[in-house]
Order: C-alpha cells, then structure tokens, then sequence
C-alpha cells in the first residue's frame, strides 16, 4: 500500500575526490552519517559523485584520437562495478544509519572491460534497489559513456515513498519523464551538472508535471577539486560547476529548499507526501490527463495520402 507519510530528504550537494573512487564513497559515508544525524531519511547525491564527471570545459578535447588514454585508464580504475565491493560499503552505511541515498556513478563492467556508463543508483537499508543507466549522455559525454538500455525505467516502492528520477538532460525528454511517471513516483531525483538558471525551472516544471516533489543536485567543482596530476590540460577558470541544489514542490513548483550555489553543503526539507496526490486532483499526467487513447504516438503519424485519389 502506497503511505503518505511526511519524508525529510536532503540534497547533498558535495565534490567528490576526483579520480578516486575509494576516497569518494569515504565522503559520502561520512556525509550520509551527518545527514542521518539531522533527521534526513533520503539524500541525494550530484551525477558520477563517484568519481568524476567529464565536464565540456575540458573534456571536449577528447573528441581527438590522442592524448586522453590515461585519463580514460584513470576514469576505469576509479570508476565501480554493480554490485560491488564499493555499492556493499554504501549500502552498509545506508544500513547502520537507517537512510536512503541516490548516487551518480560511473559505472564499469570488470568482467568486460570496456565503455563506462553513467548510472544512478538507489541504496537503501536492505541494500541496491535500483540502478539507471544514463538513455543519450549529452554531447561531449559521448566521448566518455555508453548509452543506457531503457529498460530501467522504473520507480522503487520503499518505506518512505516511492522514488524515481532521471539524471540530468534525460530530465528534458518527454517520453522518458512519461515513462517513469506511469509507476507514480513521489519523489523524483535528478542529480545533474547544468547549473544554469533554466535548470531551476524545469525541475519547478517536473514537481508539477510529476506530481513529485523533486530533489536536484548539480555538482560542485572548483579548480581545487582536480589532483595536480590530472592527466589533461584545464582552462583557467577557477569554478567549473557552480552547483545549484534545490528541493521543490508538486503543487506548483515551489522551492523548499535552495538553489545552492558556489559552496559545498546539504539542504533540507520535510516532504508531506500528501501533497502530490492532492496535487493529482487537478492534474494527472498519467490518470484523468493522460488520454494515450489519443495521444499515443502512432496516431501522431499523418495517414498516408493516396496519389491517385485525387486529394
């Protein structure tokens, strides 16, 4: 049975450690303990926390054929199989501190070494619930990620609501959202880099379409983050993702919680989730204001017109 509890979640908006999958999941531990503390039972995690996003203002160059071998060995190796070892630590911790946590990963596969995939994971007391992989990485990310399957498209029933989401630029295509949103999320996550203020209001735009209350995390990346052996030339610039986390609301889109920027740190909020069904009384996006009768996409294709009908 589907509960409606009031649900306190937070978006942890941290830097991982990059190039260094151990020390990464170390913070999240850490970071998931303080959440914890505060009474939060769902936190949520920017894209590939663990352990590196490839941003275009430097991974661009790899559209090159040289040049980015290490740094493509050093991703590998600091990337995580699921399951494995590095999942059964978030998952311990998730345990000892009774939480929920939605994490982006780069995602590997040790037995066929090979293309890296960009992946959300939901962790919970009792261990991985869910995992997504990335539909179409998004321009320059091609270059490092493979393209997810689709056929994880789904929402967790868990004690403290059922939860979905999509990560980043997924967030803009219709069908995917549609897809999730027929399994009736509550709390949908989307952990992101774009830091742009149109961000905000296409999550402000989900809470409503959703009927979900949403919970963003973009990343935090200052120059500072990157080892001073990064195997590839940065531009001087001294903040690559500015961050921007934010927790909104299904009855019309307003902001809890947030945007954040410019610092690491963690924003909270207290979800009722009766509010999205209430919500669901004017619309539905799935129920009363679905009509697939209608709008299914074969019936979006002109009919043929017959050359010697005379039309």
């Amino acid at each position: 049975m589907t509960r409606f509890d009031t649900v306190r979640v937070a978006a942890i908006q941290a830097t991982p450690v990059i190039l260094d999958a151990d020390a990464s999941v170390d913070k999240a531990i850490a970071l998931l303990g303080n959440a914890a503390d505060a009474g939060v039972q769902l936190a949520v995690f920017p894209e590939t926390f663990v352990s590196l996003y490839p941003s275009n203002s430097w991974a661009k160059q790899a559209a090159g054929f040289a040049g980015f071998d290490e740094l493509w060995e050093r991703m590998w190796d600091s990337s995580l199989d699921v399951p494995g070892p590095l999942v059964d630590r978030l998952a311990d911790a998730c345990r000892r501190h009774q939480i929920h946590c939605a994490i982006g990963v780069n995602e590997r596969e040790s037995e066929r070494p090979g293309s890296l995939y960009n992946t959300l994971l939901l962790i919970g007391p009792d261990g991985l619930l869910s995992k997504h992989r990335k539909l179409m990485p998004t321009h320059h990310e091609r270059l490092f990620h493979g393209v997810g399957a689709g056929d994880d498209l789904q929402v967790a029933d868990t004690p403290i609501g059922r939860i979905g989401g999509l990560i980043c630029w997924e967030n803009r295509m219709p069908m995917a959202r549609y897809a999730v949103y027929q399994h009736g999320p509550q709390i949908w996550v989307a952990p992101t880099a774009d830091d742009e203020d149109g961000w905000v209001a296409s999550m402000r735009h989900i809470a409503i379409e959703s009927g979900a209350f949403v919970v963003s995390v973009p990343q935090y990346i200052p120059r500072s983050a990157f080892p001073d052996d990064f195997p590839v030339p940065l531009p001087d610039v001294e903040e690559f993702n500015r961050g921007g986390a934010l927790i909104a609301e299904p009855s019309d889109g307003e902001l809890l919680a947030g945007p954040l920027y410019g610092e690491e740190g963690m924003v909270v909020a207290d979800c009722d989730l009766r509010a999205g069904l209430h919500a669901k009384r004017f619309f539905d996006a799935v129920g009363h204001y679905g009509r697939e009768d209608v709008l299914a996409t074969p019936s979006l294709v002109p009919a043929a017109v017959d050359a010697d009908d005379g039309s």
